[in-house]
């Protein structure tokens, strides 16, 4: 008996019963997540050879007043997109706006290699965008719905990490073309070939085709999202903490790259030795440590709760932050940048693996890729300002360091939204 009771008692690792269709699930949809960042990764490696073409100016200036104005766009698209496109697929089902994204996204940044004018990158950003955001809302939804509550986090947290693959292909297709950067879109087509396979291997979850015979067709109504008590004020409440994280990922994060070239350059290093050795160091030093940050998410939101995983990882970057931004300039060490650039990584862009975990658990079955894509795109939209004015605005009046060090107040602004926010560890979905 005693055997028999101590045999029940053994721990189960996480994957312990997930079948094998859980599996494809998580990997199609991680393949998806995958090239999604992969083309919004396109511009930043490629943008300081792009701009100066379309702008036919070199002017450092006006380059960094675009390339801020684009990510600001680009914000915005997604914004529209992730309304949009989430609320579609609580409509029609995750599978076909799954591929419509995908659609999207590939299609429209292939057509970024044949842009001439400013007009034209600025409206086929803002259509990638819309393709990129709502593809993750399909994405969490469905991974969510499809693996169990003892494993649903750490299988969001797979999903959203698999993020850091696309920034390693984007890096890899950045160095690859050099200052080719029409060539560098052209690629941006393939993931339109993943078609295929959502098409042949995915199927509707089992909550959303209940939900869809229980509600008679009524899903995915922004009505119901923002009028019912309940579900307004997670979703307002999400917005703004995605706000924090979309904010300092393009205002802060990416600075990386920035921040390794201005001190390759200060050391007396050639103009294309600096990116070079910038692009590698942003997109796979500082990436790794990213990757590993948001792995970790899942894990520590099972043991310290979504809330607690979030605010250990706003600490850490309020912390980090000021750290990388000023210690290798101090010290004129290049190899300080680049043992600091991982663990900047893991806190500054760690916490956006929670996106994925936290927001679907906060909708029911009917509003769930609408709710998760609301907050999560939302945030672009409350982020854009910050690009366009603030984030734009201090890079050209003060030094960078200064201008990424004052941006990074704003993790302080979502361990204040943390404590209004419910905690979902443990908890079913919500029906």
């Amino acid at each position: 008996m005693a055997q028999a009771s101590d045999a029940l008692n053994v721990p189960h690792h996480w994957w312990h019963g997930v079948t094998r269709y859980q599996w494809m699930v998580l990997l199609i949809a991680s393949a998806g997540w995958v090239f999604d960042a992969f083309e919004g990764q396109l511009f930043n490696v490629t943008r300081a050879d792009m701009l100066p073409a379309i702008l036919g100016t070199g002017e450092p200036e006006a380059i960094k007043l675009w390339g801020e104005r684009f990510l600001g766009i680009f914000l915005i698209g997604g914004t529209v997109g992730g309304w949009l496109f989430g609320s579609l697929a609580d409509r029609w089902g995750r599978r076909p706006v799954m591929i419509l994204t995908i659609l999207f996204y590939s299609l429209f940044s292939g057509l970024m290699s044949f842009a001439t004018e400013l007009w034209q990158v600025g409206v086929l950003r803002f259509l990638v965008a819309m393709g990129v955001a709502g593809e993750w809302a399909v994405g969490a939804a469905l991974v969510a719905e499809v693996f169990p509550q003892e494993s649903r986090a750490r299988a969001a947290g797979i999903y959203h990490s698999s993020s850091v693959i696309g920034l390693w292909l984007a890096a890899v297709v950045g160095i690859v073309v050099g200052t080719d950067w029409r060539l560098a879109y052209l690629v941006g087509i393939l993931p339109a070939l993943l078609v295929i396979w959502v098409r042949a291997g995915i199927r509707e979850p089992e909550p959303w085709q209940q939900a869809r015979i229980q509600r008679q067709g009524r899903l995915g109504s922004f009505k119901e999202l923002l009028m019912d008590p309940f579900s307004r004020k997670r979703a307002v409440l999400g917005a703004f903490l995605a706000m924090v994280g979309l904010a300092t990922f393009w205002g802060v994060v990416i600075a990386g790259q920035d921040l390794a070239r201005e001190l390759l350059l200060a050391q007396g290093h050639s103009s294309g030795e600096a990116a070079t050795e910038a692009k590698f160091a942003y997109g796979f030093i500082q990436t790794l440590g990213a990757a590993l940050g948001m792995l970790s998410f899942g894990p520590l939101s099972v043991r310290l709760g979504r809330r607690g995983a979030f605010a250990l990882m706003h600490i850490g970057a309020i912390i980090i932050t000021p750290a990388v931004c000023w210690l290798p300039q101090m010290y004129n060490s290049y190899p300080l940048l680049l043992c600091l650039l991982p663990v900047f990584g893991f806190f500054a862009l760690g916490m956006h693996s929670g996106y994925a975990v936290y927001f679907p658990e906060l909708f029911p079955t009917h509003l769930r890729a609408t709710g998760a894509g609301f907050c999560f795109n939302t945030g672009r939209v409350l982020a854009a300002p910050v690009l366009f004015w603030l984030s734009g605005g201090l890079k050209a009046a003060f030094a960078l360091s200064t201008a990424i060090s004052i941006l990074s107040g704003f993790f302080l602004v979502g361990l204040l939204i943390l404590v209004f926010l419910p905690e979902t560890k443990g908890e079913e979905l919500p029906d």
